[in-house]
């Protein structure tokens, strides 16, 4: 009788613990729910939104949506799904603390202009083992080697402005920008034939880098695969030019870098790894330089009596947000916030956005440097990316910004010649016709009555 009230109480005991345990799996299942997309709309089949966003101001496109959807919302460009992230803590989420979990993406057709070695197409060692190179070339000390010669180039860039001819500042500004990667690059050691063949065959690429991937005869693109084809000749021929005279060099430079790398097992840099990367520096350095030093001088036109140089260069930074965004590539399904960001779509984080946000920056949308005077707070201010993938150059473009300004405003007076309000994307967001100005040398514009200023009337 005894073991019968064991049996009994002991299939009454495993029977509740089985129910209670079926109730609370129960109730945890029916509170997860599936993952949700994020808010937005996809447009229309394939082409998704794309219209929409080249048809108006981008700044525009991007803070309306947001607005209407919040700072995580889903849209489809270029045929691409692509979620968009506008907060700092996304930003860091994506860029820095889950980094693994998003690759760096860019179209076939870019790829293939830059070369498929360049290192911002990479991850893992191969990318480690770029970037500590470039990051080397360009450390405190380097810079200071490159101080005489990046003089050099604005002097000259700015001697080329002379007698009050009416100069695009954007294109002027590219072609410094081109010169300083060339020292960076070679370190002041290319002769002038040489510099040629690469500025000619470089801007070929670059004027068809940004154009519709067609290569029919005739057509941007299709110049701009020829030029690339010749821009990987020249440098190998300057590659093994070096080889052959066995160039010790005393002042290191990037090219030097590349070549006397060897990994612990003894392989060295292709020649075609090394035209990549040298290609993938000049494409870095230049535009997005060029747009700021663009924005800068327009700042200092509309606001003449600042002084203080480094929080001009900040300022404009974050007004002209000239890197907009990122783009990144979910490689497996990540959930953030609620939301699910499927695998395979892109993701990018909206520095714009943030840059802009009031919460961030009061009255965000005046150029105001006093509020560098106090640092941004972490993850808001994104000039130049965040985490491994961030812009290895960033202090190079600092110092050719730091120099140019210096020579322009303690040697030189200048005016902005038309309208100066609107502004144009090719691709990156610079004044219209890339604001012409006239610029006098100082001591002309005092012998002439100090006729010429920052400040001219509409032409």
């Amino acid at each position: 009788m005894a073991s019968v009230e064991s049996i009994s109480c002991s299939s009454t005991f495993i029977f509740v613990f089985l129910a209670v345990f079926s109730f609370i799996l129960m109730k945890k299942c029916a509170k997860k729910k599936p993952l949700r997309l994020p808010p937005g709309s996809m447009g229309w089949p394939y082409a998704g939104e794309t219209f929409q966003l080249y048809s108006q101001d981008p700044n525009f496109f991007f803070s309306s949506r947001q607005k209407r959807y919040g700072e995580i919302f889903k849209t489809r460009l270029l045929g691409c799904r692509c979620v968009m992230l506008a907060s700092p803590e996304a930003a860091r989420f994506v860029l820095v603390s889950q980094a693994g979990m998003f690759k760096p993406t860019y179209p076939p057709s870019k790829e293939k202009m830059i070369g498929p070695w360049a290192l911002f197409f990479h991850e893992g060692d191969y990318h480690a083992r770029l970037r500590k190179l470039v990051q080397a070339s360009l450390a405190p000390e380097a810079l200071r080697r490159l101080v005489p010669g990046i003089e050099a180039a604005a002097a000259s860039a700015l001697s080329s402005w002379q007698e009050g001819r009416v100069v695009s500042t954007f294109h002027a500004m590219k072609k410094l920008s081109f010169d300083v990667g060339i020292l960076a690059i070679f370190g002041g050691r290319l002769d002038e034939r040489r510099k040629k063949e690469l500025r000619k065959n470089y801007f070929m690429v670059d004027r068809g880098y940004n154009s519709f991937p067609m290569n029919l005869p005739g057509t941007h693109y299709s110049k701009a695969v020829k030029g690339r084809k010749r821009l990987g000749e020249i440098l190998s021929d300057i590659v093994s030019e070096r080889r052959e005279n066995g160039d010790a060099v005393e002042n290191k430079d990037l090219l030097s870098s590349f070549e006397e790398w060897r990994s612990d097992e003894g392989e060295k840099l292709t020649d075609n790894q090394i035209s990549d990367n040298i290609i993938g520096v000049l494409f870095a350095a230049q535009d997005t330089t060029a747009s700021a030093l663009t924005w800068i001088i327009k700042y200092l036109h509309d606001h003449p009596k600042l002084l203080e140089a480094v929080k001009v260069i900040l300022e404009s930074l974050r007004m002209a947000s000239i890197i907009s965004f990122t783009f990144r590539e979910a490689v497996a399904d990540v959930e953030y916030k609620g939301y699910l960001i499927p695998k395979g779509w892109k993701v990018m984080p909206l520095f714009r956005n943030i840059h802009h946000n009031p919460n961030f920056f009061s009255k965000p949308h005046e150029f105001d440097p006093s509020r560098f005077e106090v640092s941004p707070k972490p993850n808001t201010f994104l000039p130049f990316g965040n985490g491994v993938h961030s812009c290895p150059g960033n202090e190079l473009a600092k110092l050719e910004m730091l120099i140019f300004i210096h020579h322009l405003v303690t040697k030189y007076k200048f005016e902005v010649v038309g309208s100066n309000g609107e502004v144009e994307y090719s691709p990156f967001p610079v004044p219209k016709h890339g604001l012409p100005v006239r610029l006098w040398a100082a001591e002309q514009a005092a012998g002439s009555g100090g006729a010429a200023c920052r400040k001219h009337p509409t032409a």
